[in-house]
């Protein structure tokens, strides 16, 4: 994969989950992919789910949970020497905006055989905004 191929990736990554579509995206993962994600620790009790059976599982039942969902690409950053790809985007999930980071590290298959998710503060669901009434606290 070369930095082109790894954004195309990202689009079409961002694409099936808007989508729900699950199979899109696990059908570029590892059988035995590692994947690490506060969210699995409150979903299914684990903080890493190993397995692309076991990660189907987890994301059919996170999505359950979730009325409405967006991911909006923010950018990607591509490491060719340790094949892992960042995938930042901004997440909005039942009116939760947040800025996620989607780390994947690819196999010599090409499939995922790992990934961790980092989730950042929340932000404002509106850019604009205006928070310059807020004072520092103490």
């Amino acid at each position: 994969m070369n930095r082109d191929e790894a954004a195309q990736y990202a689009v079409r990554w961002v694409n099936a989950w808007n989508s729900r579509d699950i199979e899109a995206v696990l059908a570029t993962f590892d059988d035995d992919v590692e994947f690490t994600s506060p969210r699995a620790l409150a979903t299914v009790g684990v903080p890493t789910v190993r397995g692309r059976r076991a990660l189907k599982s987890y994301w059919e039942a996170a999505l359950a949970r979730i009325s409405s969902l967006r991911f909006i690409l923010e950018r990607t950053l591509w490491d060719s020497e340790t094949n892992e790809l960042a995938i930042i985007y901004r997440s909005e999930i039942n009116g939760e905006a947040k800025q996620v980071s989607e780390n994947l590290r690819f196999g010599r298959n090409g499939k995922v055989i790992a990934a961790e998710v980092f989730h950042g503060a929340g932000v404002p669901p509106n850019p604009a905004v205006n928070l310059t009434g807020l004072r520092p606290a103490g």
